[in-house]
C-alpha cells in the first residue's frame, strides 16, 4: 500500500478510497499505452485497439478486483488490451488488403470510410536505344 493518505470518494453508497500516487502512475501507464496505439493505421487495427482496450480493462479489472487493486488491473489490462487489438487488427488490415504482395508493399491509400484504394499500376518502361537517325529503337 502506498504511504501517502488515501482520498475517499463516496459515489452513491460506494466508498472508494484513491490513492494520488496510484492514480498518477496508473494514469500515466495507460496514457503511454493509448499514445502508442494511436499510430493505428487501417479500420480493423483502430477498432481493435478499441475493443482491446475496453475487454481489457474489463478483464484487469475483475482480476485487479480480487487482489484489492482493481484501478490498477484496469489500466494494465486496457493497455496491454489496446496493444494487442492493435496488432490484431494491423495484421487483418495487412491480410484483407493484399498489401503484401511478393515481398512488395502495395501504394494506395484509405478513404474517408476505411476502404483500401490501391494506387493505379504504372505500366513498365520500356527499354531500348536510339540508333544513328535519333530514332529511338526498342528491344
Amino acid at each position: 500500500m502506498p504511504s501517502a493518505t488515501p482520498v475517499t470518494v463516496s459515489v452513491a453508497t460506494i466508498e472508494i478510497q484513491l490513492y494520488p500516487m496510484l492514480m498518477k502512475n496508473t494514469l500515466l501507464t495507460l496514457l503511454s499505452a493509448v499514445s502508442l496505439v494511436s499510430c493505428a493505421s487501417g479500420p480493423n487495427a483502430q477498432t481493435g485497439s478499441v475493443l482491446g482496450a475496453l475487454g481489457g480493462a474489463a478483464i484487469g479489472g475483475i482480476i485487479g478486483n480480487q487482489s484489492g487493486r482493481g484501478l490498477e488491473g484496469a489500466a494494465i489490462g486496457a493497455g496491454l488490451g489496446a496493444l494487442g487489438g492493435n496488432a490484431l487488427g494491423n495484421s487483418k488490415d495487412q491480410q484483407q488488403n493484399g498489401r503484401y504482395q511478393q515481398g512488395q508493399q502495395q501504394q494506395g491509400y484509405y478513404d474517408n470510410q476505411g476502404r483500401w484504394h490501391p494506387a493505379p499500376q504504372q505500366q513498365q518502361q520500356q527499354q531500348g536505344y536510339y540508333d544513328r537517325n535519333g530514332n529511338y529503337r526498342y528491344y
